[in-house]
């Protein structure tokens, strides 16, 4: 899976000068470092994240983040997974509680290195660390019922996608990624 990867993600063509430059940052750690599938690599991991459409492409699905007080989109660890959209839709079916998803494609969406600031989760610090991320364009049924993941999220809901953007507290994620996938969208 690690060679797939590796392969699609050399094949892919960067939105802009931040896919340009992680995209390579991503890539070499693939190619250099043994455990970066694992949250046992500290200092950088492989995560997955979905920007989460409904049919019309109007909409997307985010969550009040609990560690970071602020609504985002839903993603996590490979925890081992070589496979990040299996990863992303599992993550979205556990985070959001919504059953009918899809990809939209099996292509990279987008790429991301994001920094992940020093936090405590369940009771232990984790340190800051990278997370070396690649997102899914995915597609849910806006009819299925959202459920609350109470140690991840305090909220889920459908978003027009402006407002997605402006929901969120962290400026960063508005300015660089959230913008993004939503002109990536609707190109």
């Amino acid at each position: 899976m690690r060679e797939a990867l590796i392969g699609q993600l050399e094949k892919y063509i960067p939105f802009n000068e931040q896919e340009e430059q992680d995209k390579e940052m991503i890539l070499q750690a693939l190619r250099t470092q043994q455990n970066i599938f694992s949250r046992d690599n500290t200092y950088m991991h492989m995560t997955a994240s979905a920007w989460i459409v409904n049919k019309n492409r109007t909409k997307t699905i985010m969550a009040y983040h609990n560690i970071y007080n602020s609504w985002s989109w839903l993603g996590g660890h490979a925890d081992g997974d070589e496979d990040l959209l299996a990863v992303a839709l599992r993550e979205v079916k556990e985070e959001s509680g919504i059953k009918s998803v899809r990809p939209v494609s099996e292509d990279i969406f987008s790429v991301e290195v994001l920094t992940v600031d020093g936090h405590v989760k369940k009771g232990s610090y984790v340190s800051s660390h990278l997370h070396l991320n690649v997102t899914y364009l995915i597609e849910a049924d806006e009819t299925d019922e959202l459920v609350v993941k109470e140690d991840e999220n305090s909220n889920v809901k459908w978003f027009d996608l402006e407002d997605a953007v402006a929901a969120s507290t962290e400026e960063w994620f508005k300015e660089r990624i959230y913008s993004k996938l939503n002109e990536k969208l609707l190109k």
